[in-house]
């Protein structure tokens, strides 16, 4: 069911007066298609090596090596290559665990909410086990008796942030079974599979939507921590976290190193952070024309 607004109310044009937030979807738009044509517009190969090149600073400083518009790192590759397909697995690495995130929450939100009872406490019992547990730690266990593999990688990060999906499912699972189009269906003799598959699903694609865009900047940060504490993308496949980790031996003398994948992750998370935001505010119709 959806939430009638009121005509009269003059309602608030979120995206386009916001400039901050114009700002953060112009550039998470030009993130995500650099990641995604990086195997077409990188200068070099990301794993490329040239020791007559290395520690080469970026374009305007002295030494600049032609080409390598962001300098190169210790082992003479090229920054901007590196880092691009670095985006581009960070990238990867954190849509799969968003979704296998919602999967797993979602589906046991839904249960939680349809079945009531043992079947419910159990499952915010483990919630509550999840909130209470930092999640960084257990990745870190996971991760050191596991190795450190991308499937590994994936689940870990998958499992990272699925108690939030399950809260919100479960909350507006109770809110929408006390409505009476809901009370409608069951007195009609459907089933509970055929109530949440037609009717209360098709309610949650906004929120979860939502929740979706705020877990992905999470599951970055997440992954380029672990990456960067050398439980993550193995070298010499590069990711943002890797990257920076690698490079923060060089800092004094080659910054860029660091530099440029940090600012990557900084503003991959900013807009991804506002785009959820903006997208909450708009479909959220009671803060859309309040």
């Amino acid at each position: 069911m959806t939430a009638i607004a009121d005509p009269a109310r003059p309602r608030r044009k979120i995206g386009k007066t916001d400039p901050i937030q114009k700002l953060a979807i112009l550039i998470g738009v030009s993130l995500f298609a650099a990641a995604i044509l990086a195997p077409v517009i990188v200068p070099f190969d990301p794993l490329g090596q040239s020791l007559l090149s290395r520690l080469r600073p970026p374009l305007g400083f002295e030494r600049y090596s032609a080409g390598h518009f962001a300098g190169t790192d210790e082992l003479g590759r090229d920054v901007l290559s590196r880092s691009l397909y670095g985006l581009r697995l960070t990238l990867g690495l954190a849509f799969a665990g968003a979704l296998i995130g919602l999967l797993i929450g979602g589906t046991l939100g839904l249960v939680a909410g349809l079945r009531r009872g043992w079947v419910e406490d159990t499952i915010m019992a483990l919630v509550d086990m999840q909130i209470a547990i930092p999640f960084t730690l257990v990745a870190l266990l996971i991760l050191s008796l596991m190795g450190s593999d991308l499937t590994v990688l994936v689940l870990v990060l998958g499992i990272a942030g699925w108690e939030q999906y399950a809260r919100i499912v479960r909350a507006e699972v109770r809110r929408l079974t006390t409505l009476p189009f809901i009370e409608a269906a069951w007195t009609a003799g459907a089933g509970p599979i055929y109530t949440a598959w037609r009717h209360v699903l098709p309610n949650l694609v906004s929120p979860l939507v939502v929740q979706f865009t705020l877990a992905l900047s999470n599951i970055v940060i997440l992954e380029s921590t672990l990456s960067f504490l050398g439980l993550g993308v193995q070298p010499p496949q590069p990711s943002l976290g890797s990257m920076v980790g690698l490079g923060r031996d060089y800092m004094p003398t080659a910054p860029w190193i660091v530099l440029v994948p940090a600012a990557l992750i900084v503003a991959l998370t900013f807009s991804v952070q506002i785009f959820g935001d903006w997208l909450r505010d708009r479909a959220d119709v009671r803060l859309r024309d309040r």
